[in-house]
């Protein structure tokens, strides 16, 4: 049954064979394992969806294939980076992602994480058919398989969830103080350690966002609401830019928000520093898209077209100061 994994993650597997293995992954916890390995090794080498890339994406996932089916399971899990470096050198995409392994003796087994480097973007899905998109400098701490009595994963920076239904599981969002439970939706968390607020907006279904200490006094959103978490304290609202969820696509959306807020958002997203040493400069609201693969650099440029500044790179310290 194994061999049939690579042909599934690469769209080959039929869907008689599809139903088979999928009916085997219930029984088999080997290949369940197997199974998580794999869809995260595809994770690497995943591409997104432009076809002058799609190409070249499945044939350096089937080399990569090649490369680690001769060795056995704890020496791929040493040599997977060194491999999936190799082929995403092949690759022309910012759509890729670093993964590495987590022992956990927790209800629901051994624990995977997922983590997206600065300027990237990932998508995955989960054992039980949930989809999940992170956005840059984003990580997700999430389960093999779903064995206890809810799904729970855990966030930091953002991340884009279309969970499937069940309703006998609740599926849980935990990060930083706050829990978002809901047994089938789509919403998005931002959630970045340095970003001071915690944000949830709803796209459709239902949510219930409560602090961990005290689940009971939560707020239940309905679709096209947010709530932003700040000092502790809820603030209601509903959402005013819809294309702000295009950053699944790898485009930045910003709609009358002002220079300062980008600035601290696009620090977040690339990891960089950005010292701004004349504030009132970006004291004006902007409306605009960026792709996420043009970098900060070409981002600053196209900014300084509407509001002329003075750029200083110091590549060594990773810092960018901004003068008039």
């Amino acid at each position: 049954m194994e061999e049939k994994l690579p042909k599934y993650f690469s769209g080959e597997l039929g869907q008689s064979d599809t139903s088979e293995l999928f009916n085997e992954l219930k029984t088999s916890e080997a290949l369940r394992e197997e199974f998580a390995r794999m869809q995260n090794v595809y994770a690497l080498t995943h591409l997104s969806k432009l076809s002058k890339n799609e190409s070249d994406g499945r044939k350096s996932f089937q080399v990569f294939l090649q490369r680690l089916k001769a060795r056995k399971r704890l020496k791929v899990i040493r040599l997977t980076m060194r491999y999936a470096a190799v082929a995403l050198g092949l690759i022309a995409s910012t759509f890729f992602v670093t993964r590495y392994f987590l022992a956990d003796t927790g209800n629901d087994g051994e624990l995977n994480r997922l983590v997206v480097p600065a300027g990237q973007r990932a998508q995955l899905t989960l054992h039980d058919g949930t989809s999940v998109w992170l956005n840059a400098q984003s990580t997700l701490t999430y389960p093999a398989r779903f064995s206890g009595k809810s799904r729970r994963v855990t966030v930091s920076g953002e991340a884009y969830f279309d969970v499937a239904k069940n309703s006998k599981k609740p599926f849980i969002v935990s990060t930083q103080d706050m829990e978002m439970k809901v047994l089938g939706t789509q919403f998005n968390v931002y959630s970045y350690p340095g970003a001071g607020c915690i944000k949830t907006d709803l796209i459709e279904g239902s949510l219930r966002v409560y602090n961990k200490e005290s689940p009971n006094a939560g707020v239940t959103l309905k679709p096209n609401e947010q709530i932003v978490v700040k000092d502790g304290k809820m603030f209601p609202g509903e959402i005013r830019n819809s294309d702000y969820f295009l950053w699944k696509e790898g485009i930045y959306a910003f709609e009358n928000e002002r220079l300062l807020d980008i600035i601290e958002k696009l620090q977040l997203y690339y990891d960089v520093k950005i010292v701004v040493k004349d504030p009132e400069i970006f004291n004006v609201r902007y409306t605009g898209k960026f792709r996420q693969r043009d970098g900060i650099d070409e981002i600053l440029r196209i900014i300084q077209k509407i509001q002329k500044f003075n750029v200083q790179k110091d590549t060594e310290n990773n810092i960018i100061t901004i003068t008039k």
